[in-house]
């Protein structure tokens, strides 16, 4: 780690296979929590590199434990997280609403490093036990429509670094990575991310992995479409800007989205929405993020039978149903 970190502090980057090869080390507990905090901090000083990243991606791959649903055409609806905004849970919520339409979800989250409730700190407090067995996993897919992945299960190297990022509670790049190393493969990635420049790297990696995938940008600064002003877009298709109006059918205030203080506040504010008694802003954001995501599957007409579906899920309780189902099963 000696000569990596000299190279680093040197201004210079690093090669796809030298980046791999570190990320595998770290996964290994090869490196000590001193070396790993100093590696991780030069990347809260300047931006990561594609060939990095994609080093990364591969090492996490690599390692992971990876699940195969036979065939079964999944989707993942996730935020790098980092933005800052501390929003409620939009992309568990619309993973919720995407199940409660027919299609199957393999959710892939974390606990929050820089945030009060991650996707992890949520479903957990919901009642939801961890696990990685494919079997367990599968059934719940079948039976309830979505199963939950807790990143460290699947990938030792996010376990040996959760402390540290947790120590730290800054954005890291392994907030970049959790979206682009689902340990299920899904067949739909639908990947917020904060800032543009991180939008054109994963649409250049998406591009090459010859996904279906939506990147959503918040113009603002979310990790998400949070209609409080215009989103980026960005498939396989191209590039757009559509409106708040466009997208949700209104235009709502940062603070109509805000998370709770707590990870108990978090899961009420889950909990009313998912119920059907959430504000028609909150519920307005979900069905965004979702109508993004069932698009993307190409079984809807366009956008607007998309966001149709999602509203028919959350409001006749399609999404409550699977919800409960899947906790049934723990």
């Amino acid at each position: 780690m000696k000569k990596i970190l000299s190279i680093l502090f040197e201004h210079k980057t690093l090669d796809r296979s030298t980046a791999r090869e570190v990320l595998v080390n770290i996964g290994k507990g090869v490196y000590n929590e001193h070396e790993v905090t100093a590696f991780m901090t030069v990347y809260l000083m300047r931006s990561i590199t594609l060939q990095e990243l994609q080093g990364f991606q591969e090492a996490l791959l690599e390692l992971c434990v990876p699940l195969d649903f036979g065939g079964i055409d999944t989707i993942d609806i996730v935020g790098t997280g980092g933005d800052g905004k501390n929003t409620f849970n939009i992309s568990t919520l619309s993973c919720f609403i995407v199940a409660g339409t027919g299609h199957k979800v393999s959710k892939h989250g974390n606990y929050g490093a820089s945030t009060v409730s991650g996707a992890s700190n949520l479903v957990e407090s919901l009642g939801y036990k961890f696990k990685n067995d494919q079997q367990t996993l599968q059934r719940e897919l079948e039976a309830a429509g979505i199963c939950f992945l807790h990143a460290p299960q699947f990938h030792p190297a996010l376990k040996n670094v959760g402390p540290i990022r947790k120590n730290l509670g800054l954005r890291t790049f392994f907030n970049m990575l959790g979206p682009l190393v689902n340990p299920a493969f899904p067949s739909f990635s639908i990947i917020g991310v904060y800032n543009l420049e991180m939008a054109r790297l994963y649409n250049y990696l998406m591009q090459q992995q010859t996904k279906n995938f939506a990147i959503v940008h918040g113009l603002d600064g979310y990790d998400e479409i949070s209609l409080t002003g215009d989103s980026k877009i960005i498939t396989v298709a191209g590039e757009r800007i559509l409106s708040a109006m466009e997208l949700g059918g209104r235009e709502v205030g940062p603070e109509s989205i805000k998370g709770g203080d707590t990870v108990a506040a978090a899961a009420k504010i889950f909990s009313d929405i998912i119920q059907g008694n959430g504000t028609p802003e909150q519920e307005a954001v979900v069905l965004a993020n979702a109508a993004v995501a069932l698009e993307v599957t190409g079984a809807y007409p366009d956008y607007a039978a998309a966001f149709d579906a999602a509203k028919e899920s959350l409001r006749a309780g399609k999404a409550y149903q699977c919800l409960q189902k899947l906790i049934a099963l723990q």
